[in-house]
């Protein structure tokens, strides 16, 4: 029973050491993402894009706002003179707009973020095949993202900063 034990202790202290010795072996590189993102060719022409199609959703925002402030202030204009059946069939038009109104801000939201997410769609695939290719070519065991203090502490000795590779390699 000793000797068993004690040869389970000399193959753990063994693995032990292997295991630190392989973890002192590992590399890593770091990067923000979105700094590598932002100058990806092509980044700045999606953003164009993406300003001009929020820019004509707002404008149609605005005139289906600016109708239903025009047609809000006819109804309390005349809602003292209006008999019942015009006063409730107003009121109804005016809900019905609201409601519509309403529906197209949230179906227009929907629509600008599925088209930033189609047009991101290539420029991301493209940065992921560039940070896998510098991985690669470095040995890295994985590259990590640094935004929104997703790691608080990287040891210098044993992290590589990979960002203008990165951006290298996507040119």
């Amino acid at each position: 029973m000793n000797r068993v034990i004690l040869t389970l202790a000399l193959v753990l202290m063994g693995l032990t050491g292997y295991a630190q010795t392989a973890l002192q072996n590992v590399k890593f590189g770091y990067l923000s993402y979105d700094a590598v993102l932002k100058t990806a060719p092509g980044y700045a022409e999606i953003q164009t894009n993406m300003a001009l199609l929020r820019e004509k959703y707002e404008a149609e925002q605005k005139r289906v706002e600016d109708d239903f402030n025009k047609k809000y202030e006819e109804f309390l204009d005349g809602q003292r003179s209006f008999p019942q059946t015009i006063l409730q069939k107003r009121q109804s038009e005016l809900q019905e707009m609201l409601d519509k109104n309403i529906a197209f801000k949230k179906e227009g939201l929907r629509l600008i973020a599925e088209a930033e997410t189609e047009l991101m769609a290539p420029l991301k695939e493209r940065l992921k095949a560039a940070m896998e290719k510098v991985g690669r070519e470095n040995g890295y065991a994985f590259i990590l993202n640094t935004d929104q203090n997703a790691v608080t502490f990287i040891h210098p000795d044993m992290g590589v900063d990979v960002t203008e590779a990165v951006k290298a390699a996507l040119q």
